[in-house]
């Protein structure tokens, strides 16, 4: 059980947040009159009152000085899952996101010379709405039984990132794990850029947390292919059965299939799983492997899965 000490918002973006005693929150917008709600899963940012007082111990500053929304008295939010619940009378906020990328135009860490959201913050989508005050009890609920597998796809192409082609595979990627159950939390498109590939990997693995990041491109001889190489530099340990599986798998259709350069491993409980980039190779190599990952998954992130049921 915890309690809200402080309830911050801002009209503008890049300005402190200051307190509130109430506030209206609605599952299309967020927090209503802050200006970093909106359809995304950042809506609401939440901060451990007892990070706060620690920083205190340095610095003086207000609560909203970090840019959070809520003060929280009684969660260490950085220990609990993404995907946690948590409900406040009659709202419910679930948590999406733990850290973020610091801004070098964040006030406080120019006034103090660091700032505590990257590391500590997180961040929730509201659920379900109404009205919170100051002083709320927040009650952390149980977790669902059974919550679908949670993925991310990311499209690595120069001409995509800059408007000069339609992504393809990335929608057709979204549509099969759709079909195959899963809950697809992010699309990027992103340049054939190795430094930007890395960050988003790390953050969808390390923040979001999902299950699963499939990329699309970038596998070939091309200077400009780098897929393979950011997927290794941040992975933990590798999986070469599956791209095997996907090669084998292609051999039976075209020879160039022994091409492709892609990986696969793990970083921390995200899988990562290069596929090519053309729709039809993407669309052949995810269906070569996509029913046994799901029970690599199950595996991966603790959940019941009994090896010996496996017959293929």
């Amino acid at each position: 059980m915890g309690k809200i000490l402080a309830i911050c918002t801002s009209p503008r973006r890049g300005t402190v947040k200051t307190a509130v005693p109430s506030a209206v929150l609605t599952p299309e917008w967020g927090i209503v009159g802050d200006a970093h709600g909106g359809n995304w899963h950042r809506q609401v940012s939440m901060l451990s009152a007892e990070k706060i007082e620690a920083f205190r111990k340095k610095v003086w500053v207000d609560y909203g000085a970090f840019g959070e929304n809520l003060v929280v008295e009684g969660f260490d939010f950085r220990t609990l899952p993404v995907t946690s619940r948590f409900a406040i009378g009659d709202v419910v906020l679930e948590m999406t996101q733990i850290g973020k990328e610091c801004h070098n135009d964040c006030v406080i860490k120019q006034q103090t010379g660091e700032c505590i959201m990257p590391r500590e913050g997180v961040f929730a989508r509201v659920i379900a709405g109404g009205e919170i005050r100051v002083g709320d009890e927040v009650t952390l609920l149980p977790p669902p039984e059974n919550p679908p597998l949670r993925a991310a796809v990311i499209t690595l192409s120069d001409k995509g990132s800059r408007g000069e082609r339609e992504d393809k595979s990335g929608p057709l990627i979204v549509k099969m794990l759709a079909a195959a159950g899963y809950k697809v939390e992010e699309t990027l498109l992103l340049p054939d850029e190795a430094a930007a590939l890395k960050a988003q990997l790390i953050r969808l693995a390390d923040g979001r947390q999902v299950n699963l990041i499939l990329t699309t491109g970038g596998t070939g001889f091309s200077p400009r292919d780098i897929t393979p190489e950011a997927t290794l530099a941040v992975c933990d340990r590798l999986t070469p059965g599956i791209p095997e599986a996907m090669r084998y798998a292609s051999m039976q259709i075209t020879s160039r299939a022994m091409l492709s350069r892609a990986l696969a491993g793990i970083r921390k409980g995200t899988l990562i799983l290069n596929l090519p980039g053309s729709p039809k190779a993407a669309q052949e190599n995810l269906e070569a492997v996509l029913p046994a990952i799901g029970h690599g998954l199950e595996m991966l992130s603790g959940r019941p899965a009994d090896c010996a049921k496996l017959t293929d």
